[in-house]
């Protein structure tokens, strides 16, 4: 075999849980270990792990990537109430990808693989349609209470002079819920430059959406800040690359984007965002068709699955049965790492690797090569359903052919 392909920096690696961290191995052993000299530094983000660490392992493999510039990373578990039962966990701990965001203050951008054979549920999108999402804030920086009968809640703000404004939320007559959010102008203004900016670098047209006519505060301070820097800084470079931004409601949103033919980046809020990627992966055939990369305003990028941990293949997985899990978005997620790796590093052996890596997956699925999700999908002829070890196998012959 010809000589691994070096690395210069490591990337970070945050491993992950279920079926998922089984694939992970997988690919990292089929796929990368055999031709890349791979240089990682490693965090278990297993559910477990984090438990152990008090979730501290999250902070560090987040400061981690800071340091480094790009990360690959696993999906983890957001832990609920059977989860803390079935771990025998400490605590109800927070979304790790919450955690990470909240840290690097940075966008995600979701795109579909798209592959011959798998038609989109919508017949008229014909292109990609990316989401980028904002990764900083609202629900998931939120603070929620149960509130019993007979209390009052009121929205106090406290100012640097010590003086306060007050608003009632509610009087509560009978018992109820609780939550309150929040935003930054400065991360809302890191979410516009980035969005902005990966229009002109992809050249495609930036839809935004929110529902300022409701949230005539909160959801109107977003309006206002893409408005602002896109009339102060990015609209003369929008129409030199002919491309357009609009913004709109985002229930018109929903009924535009169904009725478009793809071809734009749609943004949207943290929790809006969150939705919709899931809506617009399974559209175009699986959320297993779906690349994320979180990218910070100051060049750091996270790459990972767009969908979770595959519970019930996982449990399969245990008792020793067969699984036909789709690895496509985890082995995008290491080969956009690495593509990355060594475009900053200036290796472009490692970036080259990576592109003929995501070239013999695609080609493996479009000559009828695939797993259980998309066999129910595909229109192709001859289709031969594999398992998720299979799948990689056959991805790995492929990659030796390029």
């Amino acid at each position: 075999m010809a000589e691994k392909i070096q690395m210069r920096t490591p990337l970070v690696e945050m491993d992950g849980d279920e079926m998922t961290r089984v694939i992970w191995k997988e690919i990292k052993e089929i796929l990368i270990e055999p031709y890349v000299d791979l240089k990682t530094e490693y965090y278990d983000l297993g559910l477990k792990h984090r438990d152990e660490t008090n979730d501290q392992v999250t902070v560090d493999a987040s400061e981690a990537t800071k340091k480094y510039g790009v990360a690959v990373k696993c999906a983890t578990i957001t832990p609920n109430a059977d989860r803390v039962k079935e771990y025998n966990l400490k605590e109800m701990w927070k979304s790790p990808n919450g955690t990470i965001r909240a840290i690097l203050d940075g966008t995600v951008f979701r795109t579909p693989i798209l592959v011959k054979g798998i038609t989109p549920l919508v017949p008229g999108w014909k292109k990609p349609i990316i989401i980028a999402r904002h990764a900083y804030g609202d629900v998931y920086r939120g603070v929620e209470m149960q509130v019993p009968a007979g209390a009052k809640a009121e929205l106090v703000v406290t100012n640097a002079d010590g003086s306060e404004t007050r608003t009632l939320i509610h009087d509560f007559k009978s018992p109820g819920i609780i939550q309150g959010q929040h935003n930054l102008d400065k991360s809302i203004e890191n979410f516009a430059k980035s969005c902005f900016q990966y229009a002109l670098d992809v050249k495609r047209d930036l839809w935004f959406s929110t529902k300022d006519t409701i949230s005539k505060k909160y959801d109107h301070r977003f309006k206002d800040i893409f408005n602002e820097l896109y009339d102060s800084t990015y609209k003369e470079k929008f129409e030199e690359a002919g491309i357009k931004y609009f913004y709109t409601l985002i229930d018109d949103a929903v009924a535009r984007v169904v009725r478009s033919n793809g071809g734009f980046i749609w943004a949207c809020k943290n929790y809006d965002g969150d939705v919709m990627s899931d809506m617009v992966a399974t559209a175009f055939g699986s959320l297993a068709m779906m690349t994320s990369v979180l990218v910070s305003p100051d060049g750091v990028y996270e790459y990972e699955a767009a969908h979770g941990t595959v519970q019930r293949h996982y449990y399969k997985y245990l008792r020793g049965e067969s699984t036909s899990t789709n690895s496509m978005a985890t082995l995008f997620a290491w080969t956009g790492a690495l593509k990355k790796r060594g475009e900053l590093d200036g290796l472009q052996d490692l970036s080259a690797f990576a592109e003929k890596l995501e070239k013999a997956s695609i080609q493996t699925i479009e000559e009828g090569v695939m797993t259980g999700d998309l066999a129910a999908i595909s229109t192709l002829p001859n289709i031969q359903k594999v398992d998720t070890e299979t799948f990689l196998r056959e991805v790995d012959k492929r990659l030796q052919a390029l």
